[in-house]
């Protein structure tokens, strides 16, 4: 607590780590600190200083990639040094890492914004959400190894193809027949089938914030998607689809900071979920604006404070047009 006292008279400094082209939660964090009145610092680490992040951010620091065996031991030295209060990950492939070193971040101040490593590796392996989610009585689609729907005589198409550790919608197929199913089995590696599922599809930001208790849940409907990441959205104040984030982050374990969770609502009006992403998803951005302030709420909580917050005190109806932009350099 002593420590929370101090950062509140100095203010506060934030990591935003592999930063990429994340400039608009860089800003929202920025308005954030504004209105809480807390002068911030805000650090960004990425492989490359031409990742847009890197331009915005008070202080850049480029570090080894994710895969090498001094890229935590390099974070930790990071936090030690610059005395950051708060790290924040944007992509799956370090939260693992990053969940497995939390204590040791917290011994040199640094509240590492991850959940634990059982939350993470049930988000990252869709064989494991599935298990969890149907364990806990939350609709899902049924999921399996591929070489279990090869090895049947009777098969029930269309079914979806995915990596079983992938993310941002990157080898996604569909398969409507026996044939592309084989096609597409050789060419993403260790895949996993999933139930097709028509309908639409919706993102839900659930915060936890630093205890973990569910605090609000932010459903957004995914109206255009590039690359994996939303590009048009619109928020939808739906009880329902609130319920069911709500449900989710409590289900699977010990949950910190916003956990993504993507469900589809079928034509019959049922509610399914298929992935969950343990960290700020692409689209928060339109969440914050909407009135769903995760920037502000995890820094107040950071400085010992509790702000008020109410499970759907957001602005409904709110839309997000994304467009590109470019930074100049030289």
């Amino acid at each position: 607590m002593s420590r929370s006292k101090s950062t509140s008279r100095a203010g506060l400094r934030v990591l935003l780590s592999c930063v990429g082209r994340r400039v608009e939660l860089i800003q929202a964090f920025r308005a954030a600190a504004k209105r809480l009145r807390c002068p911030l610092e805000l650090h960004g680490t990425d492989v490359s200083d031409l990742a847009p992040g890197m331009h915005q951010v008070d202080r850049a620091h480029r570090v080894l990639p994710i895969a090498h065996r001094r890229y935590i031991p390099e974070l930790i030295d990071l936090a030690r040094s610059r005395r950051i209060d708060m790290l924040v990950p944007t992509i799956d492939t370090e939260l693992l890492l990053l969940a497995d070193a939390r204590e040791r971040f917290a011994r040199c101040g640094c509240t590492a914004l991850v959940s634990t490593p059982e939350v993470i590796n049930i988000g990252r392996d869709k064989l494991l959400t599935h298990d969890a989610l149907a364990g806990a009585g939350i609709d899902t689609p049924m999921t399996w190894p591929i070489e279990e729907i090869l090895s049947r005589r009777c098969r029930h198409f269309p079914y979806q193809i995915k990596p079983r550790y992938g993310s941002a919608g990157l080898g996604n197929y569909r398969a409507d027949d026996l044939e592309t199913l084989r096609f597409w089995a050789k060419r993403v590696p260790d895949s996993v089938v999933q139930e097709f599922v028509p309908g639409t599809e919706y993102t839900l930001d659930v915060y936890a914030g630093l205890d973990g208790r569910v605090r609000c849940v932010v459903p957004r409907r995914r109206l255009e998607i590039r690359s994996g990441e939303v590009q048009k959205s619109r928020i939808v104040k739906d009880p329902q689809l609130i319920e069911i984030g709500k449900r989710v982050v409590e289900s699977i374990g010990d949950c910190i900071g916003v956990i993504t969770v993507q469900c589809i609502r079928t034509p019959q009006k049922q509610i399914r979920v298929i992935e969950i992403n343990p960290r700020f998803g692409g689209g928060a951005p339109l969440s914050i604006h909407a009135g769903a302030d995760f920037p502000r709420w995890l820094m107040a909580e950071r400085l010992g404070k509790r702000p008020r917050i109410t499970l759907d005190g957001y602005r409904d109806g709110v839309r997000m047009l994304r467009y590109d932009q470019s930074v100049f350099l030289g």
